[in-house]
């Protein structure tokens, strides 16, 4: 195991925080250091889950020793078991390891010079999952209530799951078609359109919404939760319709952070298991999931002529090699390369 080093930015404070951090009721926990260098790096709570999960995972692997006590030996061995044992792909491999490096670097400010020596899996490169255009009729036919607009939406903006299902009644502008995505995969914002077929459907949406939330009120309830420290700066705004999500859930929860009675959006799995069985009552046997919607969107506007760059920007790419995969479809229909067996053979 190779010497454990302090960062040289942690130097001028090691004596400072020498007897702070030795003392058994001060220094806090392991887990509970990773979570508030998560919060104080602004990851989403998704990533904080994920990340703990690991490091606990690691730990426990090496018989609950302190992950300073442990080197690039035991890093591989752990990698080693996920790949070998648990028959992990390349992506979840990738992440415990991301997990791990966060650990020592960001938590435990170790410098470990073997980093660099460190590989990573490399990921398959795998094609999505496209419906037709007849499949996604049919699939949107056996949606029913807010599912159906909700995987409309996925289908005709190409929104993301989380996304469709974090709107907000103030993110829709039914007047210029535009949905607005805050905070999106990587904290990014982006303007999508907006299917004019939904508008009488999310217009309607929203007057349900606004009844849902005046017998909220009534009921001493009402709020809901906004993003970062919004609620310290508008103490009115969780109460405010424009708000309230799109797709609310069914039912009330306290938060205990605030103590109020909040109502939260709908959880996706309720659309993960409708789009489930849709799929599965239309006869469609393909694979295909929430996520393979956004996938069918992209797909068929390139079949359609759109460029790709485009396409980037309403599905919200950071780099426009991500687009680049559902080139795939330029190989395929009535657009496509005409295969030789079809050609000239007599």
């Amino acid at each position: 195991m190779p010497p454990i080093q302090v960062l040289e930015a942690d130097r001028g404070t090691e004596s400072a925080h020498a007897i702070v951090r030795d003392h058994p009721i001060a220094r806090p926990r392991l887990l509970d250091r990773v979570r508030a260098e998560i919060q104080f790096r602004h990851y989403s709570p998704r990533t904080a889950k994920s990340y703990v999960s690991w490091i606990r995972r690691y730990i426990l692997f090496h018989g609950k020793r302190h992950p300073q006590e442990l080197g690039k030996a035991e890093l591989g061995a752990f990698l080693s078991h996920l790949a070998s044992n648990d028959r992990v792909c390349a992506s979840t491999q990738n992440q415990a390891l991301s997990a791990l490096l966060f650990l020592y670097v960001q938590v435990l400010r170790i410098d470990i010079g073997w980093v660099d020596e460190i590989v990573r899996a490399k990921r398959s490169t795998r094609l999505p999952v496209v419906l037709g255009r007849e499949e996604v009729a049919a699939v949107l036919t056996h949606l029913q209530g807010p599912a159906r607009i909700m995987g409309s939406l996925l289908y005709g903006a190409g929104l993301r799951l989380l996304e469709c299902c974090r709107l907000r009644t103030k993110d829709l502008d039914l007047v210029r078609r535009e949905i607005l995505v805050r905070d999106g995969k990587g904290s990014r914002d982006r303007i999508t359109m907006l299917p004019v077929r939904l508008v009488p459907d999310l217009a309607a949406q929203i007057e349900r919404v606004r009844i849902l939330h005046g017998e909220d009120l009534s009921a001493g309830a009402g709020s809901v939760e906004l993003p970062a420290a919004l609620e310290h700066k508008y103490p009115r705004a969780p109460f405010e319709l424009g708000w309230q999500w799109v797709f609310p859930a069914t039912r009330l929860y306290h938060d205990p952070v605030s103590g109020r009675l909040r109502r939260h959006h709908l959880h996706e799995t309720v659309l993960q298991r409708a789009m489930k069985e849709a799929v599965r009552s239309a006869g469609v046997r393909k694979a295909a999931s929430c996520h393979t919607m956004r996938h069918s969107f992209a797909t068929h506007l390139l079949e359609d002529g759109y460029d790709i760059r485009t396409i980037q920007e309403l599905l919200g790419h950071r780099d426009v090699s991500t687009t680049m995969i559902y080139t795939h479809v330029l190989n395929r229909g009535g657009r496509g390369v005409r295969s030789p067996l079809d050609g000239g053979l007599r």
